[in-house]
C-alpha cells in the first residue's frame, strides 16, 4: 500500500498495525489504543457499501482498522479533542485513506446537528468505561478524558447513536461487565434493541473484564449471547483467535 509522508509532533511515533500494511500515529504522553478497540473493530460487522461513524474516535484506530477488516463504502470517526482529531487525520493521510475515513471533530452530544438523521449504517464507539472522575488531577488530561465519563456519558453516545442510526441499522459497543444492566437498559429506552453480546475473559479462570455488544436500531427483544473470548492462555501467551485478531 502506498503511504504518505506526514509530519509528527512532540513525542509521537509511528506504529505498525500489522494489518494490510495500515500504521498509525500515536502519542504516549497522551493515550494510546488498547485492546478493547482492537476488538471491537473484528466485533463489529460493515456490509458492503455500508456508512460508518465511530464516536469518540480518538487517534481513529477503529475507522482505520474496519477499512481493512470490511468493504464499508466510508468510515467517519467523530472526536471532540483537537489533538486528537489532528493525530487522526494525519493517520489516514499517512494511510492514503482520505477518499475512504473523514475525521470531524465535534462534540458526540452534538452529534444530531453535526451529521444528518438517520444517515448511518453502522456505529462504533469504545467511549469512557469510568463515571467516577473522583482523583482526576487535571480535566483536561487526554488519558483521563479517555477513561472517564467527564465529556459524554454512556446516555450521550447512546441517545446520539439512536438519532444518526438508520432503521435497522447496527450500533457496536464494547464496554466494562460491571455496567452492563445499565447499558442493556439505555439502549432498550433509545430503541438500540441488544441482538448480540460477548463477554471477553483475560484467561479462562478469571473474571470477564470486557464485553462487546451489538444493537439493532428498532428490532425486536431477542439477542445472542456468544461464546466467551479468552484473551490469554495459563501460560500467558495469547489465544490463537486473538492472534489472527492482532495479525500475529
Amino acid at each position: 500500500m502506498a503511504e504518505s509522508r506526514v509530519s509528527l509532533k512532540g513525542a509521537e511515533r509511528i506504529d505498525d498495525l500489522q494489518r494490510a500494511g495500515l500504521k498509525i500515529i500515536q502519542d504516549p504522553e497522551r493515550f494510546c489504543f488498547g485492546m478493547d478497540a482492537v476488538l471491537l473493530s473484528h466485533f463489529a460487522q460493515a456490509k458492503p457499501g455500508s456508512n460508518v461513524l465511530d464516536l469518540g474516535t480518538g487517534t481513529g484506530i477503529i475507522p482505520i482498522l474496519m477499512s481493512a477488516l470490511s468493504e464499508a463504502s466510508h468510515l467517519t470517526g467523530l472526536e471532540i479533542q483537537e489533538e486528537s482529531a489532528d493525530m487522526a487525520a494525519r493517520s489516514v493521510a499517512l494511510n492514503v485513506l482520505e477518499d475512504k475515513i473523514s475525521i470531524v471533530k465535534g462534540d458526540i452530544k452534538e452529534a444530531g446537528s453535526i451529521f444528518s438523521r438517520a444517515s448511518f449504517d453502522v456505529i462504533t464507539c469504545n467511549p469512557p468505561y469510568l463515571q467516577d472522575d473522583h482523583g482526576i488531577v487535571n480535566p483536561s488530561d487526554a488519558k483521563a478524558i479517555a477513561r472517564h465519563e467527564m465529556l459524554c456519558t454512556l446516555e450521550d453516545v447512546i441517545s446520539a447513536s439512536e438519532i444518526l442510526l438508520k432503521p435497522g441499522g447496527h450500533f457496536y459497543m464494547v464496554h466494562r461487565p460491571f455496567r452492563l444492566s445499565e447499558i442493556m437498559n439505555v439502549m432498550h429506552d433509545h430503541k438500540l434493541e441488544p441482538k448480540r453480546m460477548r463477554l471477553v475473559y483475560p484467561m479462562a479462570d478469571k473474571e470477564p473484564n470486557m464485553v462487546l455488544i451489538e444493537g439493532i436500531r428498532g428490532a425486536n427483544m431477542r439477542i445472542n449471547v456468544e461464546k466467551p473470548l479468552i484473551l490469554q492462555k495459563s501460560d500467558g501467551s495469547y489465544t490463537d483467535e486473538v492472534k489472527e485478531w492482532y495479525g500475529f
